[in-house]
């Protein structure tokens, strides 16, 4: 059994069509890369699953579950955790509190205080911010920010996490250990679908693409597949503006 399943998913904004009858499927510890020119529906694609929206048609499916139109809290505690291409973070707060939220929020609620911090602690040090924990989050730089996005999500226990553009605006540094995070989240056995525009990032940790383009699904398939399709080089591999992005 496939352990997320988005069957025919039609979402719509006035008149425009965000989303246009998409299917596919995901295994259990599968990292799938979803890429697209922006405007595609990337990340309308998320907000469905995660239950920011809802779908005019079609049915999405966790672990069998029919979770189309649950609310997003619902979502998150079955185990579907995200972050955000704009980082979501509660600035003023410090950085331990941002990952203690995520705790609350999330499927472990039988925790005690001090266990819940205990937690928080160990999932600051492993996405390289334990020396940060007291620090206000708008204190953080942009990749640090994304790193606690990432910690926050991981303390609900997700199964499935959903990584919107974690390596946009990072140089080449950062890029270089944000990929090696995304790496040891599925060493973890937790699944990923991660938009990005950074195809070095997609090419090199996925092993299954989806291309998006105007809402329609145009392609899905390997790596190699992807990046020789005629159809994707047209629509978005040759432009230099998002290709090189």
């Amino acid at each position: 059994m496939a352990l997320l399943e988005v069957n025919n998913v039609t979402k719509d904004f006035g008149g425009l069509r965000a989303n246009d009858d998409i299917s596919f499927s995901l295994a259990k510890g599968e990292l799938l890369g979803l890429i697209g020119p922006n405007g595609a529906g990337k990340t309308t694609l998320f907000n469905l699953i995660s239950a920011a929206l809802v779908p005019k048609s079609g049915t999405i499916r966790f672990k069998g579950e029919n979770i189309t139109g649950l609310k997003p809290y619902k979502i998150c505690r079955m185990g579907v955790a995200r972050t955000f291409q704009t980082v979501k973070i509660f600035p003023d707060l410090p950085v331990l509190s941002n990952v203690l939220l995520g705790s609350y929020f999330g499927t472990s609620t039988n925790l005690s205080y001090a266990d819940t911090v205990k937690k928080a602690t160990k999932l600051l040090a492993f996405v390289g911010l334990e020396q940060m924990v007291g620090t206000p989050a708008k204190d953080l730089t942009l990749a640090n920010q994304k790193r606690l996005d990432v910690a926050r999500a991981l303390a609900t226990d997700p199964e499935l996490i959903l990584l919107d553009e974690l390596m946009a605006g990072l140089n080449p540094a950062e890029l270089a250990q944000a990929l090696e995070l995304v790496a040891r989240i599925r060493q973890r056995g937790i699944t990923i679908i991660m938009i990005e525009h950074v195809m070095k990032a997609i090419m090199n940790v996925c092993e299954r693409i989806m291309v998006l383009h105007h809402g329609e699904k145009i392609a899905e398939g390997t790596p190699q597949e992807i990046a020789t399709s005629k159809t994707v080089i047209k629509v978005y591999l040759g432009e230099k503006s998002h290709a090189g992005s």
